[in-house]
């Protein structure tokens, strides 16, 4: 038996992962743009994006307001690589480069928690188009906070007491894991909230950590 009644998870380096960005950039844009982009460049491009993108993304509320810092992103990207496109052109670069699959270790963890018995919630410092994301990654969960629509973000504790709010379910009845150390760990235990970091690097860590999600079955239970 289980002392937790809800696993909480992050979404991005917990559950889902952007898929090789600055390859699928460089290949955008030969193929839209038939320019050719070093991928040491590519890179740089996709991690400007991502800075601005972490940083504007509790503004995306509503579907008008994603597509305009979906437009201000891929601004960024065509300026980084010095390369001249119209807005449709260079939206549909930053699509072909922005392909989010989940993690191999995803889906069966929340089936089990499923079959445990365990409510599932995503908290996640993101846009409101983060359920569709989850969904189209073939990940099921209870219910999805997210940055933008909660007006809060990680680590401020009012995300995860908006998502235990959902769940139905107290901060004491509630694991929190996910990547981040401060965002994740620090937020959740600012709440109340026991939590495990993910150290997806290998690199080995210490007491509250783990390598992957399928270590949460023997902590969990």
């Amino acid at each position: 038996m289980s002392r937790y009644r809800a696993l909480l998870l992050d979404a991005f380096g917990t559950l889902i992962v952007v898929d090789q960005p600055a390859r699928r950039l460089q290949r955008a844009v030969a193929e839209r743009l038939a320019a050719e982009v070093p991928l040491e460049r590519a890179a740089e491009a996709m991690r400007c994006e991502i800075r601005h993108y972490q940083a504007n993304c509790p503004s995306a509320v509503d579907e008008e307001s994603l597509a305009a810092l979906r437009g201000e992103c891929a601004a960024i990207v065509m300026s980084e690589l010095g390369l001249d496109a119209d807005r449709a052109t260079a939206l549909a670069v930053l699509a072909d480069a922005v392909v989010i699959r989940a993690y191999p270790d995803a889906p069966g963890t929340l089936a089990w928690a499923r079959s445990h018995g365990l409510l599932t919630a995503v908290v996640s410092n993101g846009d409101w188009s983060l359920p569709e994301v989850l969904s189209q990654a073939g990940l099921l969960v209870d219910a999805v906070v997210d940055s933008a629509t909660a007006g809060a973000a990680k680590p401020d504790p009012a995300i995860f007491h908006a998502a235990l709010a959902r769940l139905g379910v107290s901060a004491q009845d509630a694991l929190h894991v996910g990547d981040d150390p401060r965002s994740d760990v620090n937020g959740a235990r600012a709440a109340g909230i026991d939590a495990l970091l993910l150290d997806r690097s290998g690199g080995g860590g210490g007491a509250g950590t783990i390598a992957t999600l399928d270590e949460l079955r023997g902590v969990v239970a």
